[in-house]
């Protein structure tokens, strides 16, 4: 969660019972929590809203569809959950020449107009 560990939900909790005190942080606890209810409550309103909106052809709509790198997966990738296990079958036709070289010695062509 958030990329929290438990050593720093200890550090946060303490720090937090020195700056609100014992006595008063139940009721911050309470607080926080209304708000990360409500919160919540506003983005879920608000994704159902842009549905409403957008009509039934978006009746699927995934806000984390929406970020470029999910959006690629999605729609280029299908079908290819891990690309790092795939190995190219065949080599692309631009890799299939090897460049001629130069005898030793002989200094590269160069054109003058084009630089």
């Amino acid at each position: 969660m958030f990329g929290i560990g438990p050593l720093e939900l200890v550090v946060i909790a303490i720090v937090a019972v020195l700056v609100f005190g014992p006595d008063r942080l139940p009721e911050f606890a309470r607080t926080a929590g209304r708000l990360l209810r409500q919160v919540r409550q506003m983005v879920n309103n608000a994704q159902n809203d842009l549905r409403n909106e957008l009509g039934p052809e978006f009746a699927d709509l995934e806000l984390q569809d929406l970020n470029p790198k999910n959006f690629v997966r999605k729609h280029l990738l299908e079908g290819s959950d891990d690309l790092d296990d795939e190995k190219p079958t065949s080599t692309p036709d631009f890799m299939d020449s090897t460049p001629d070289r130069l005898p030793a010695g002989q200094k590269a062509p160069f054109d003058p107009e084009s630089t």
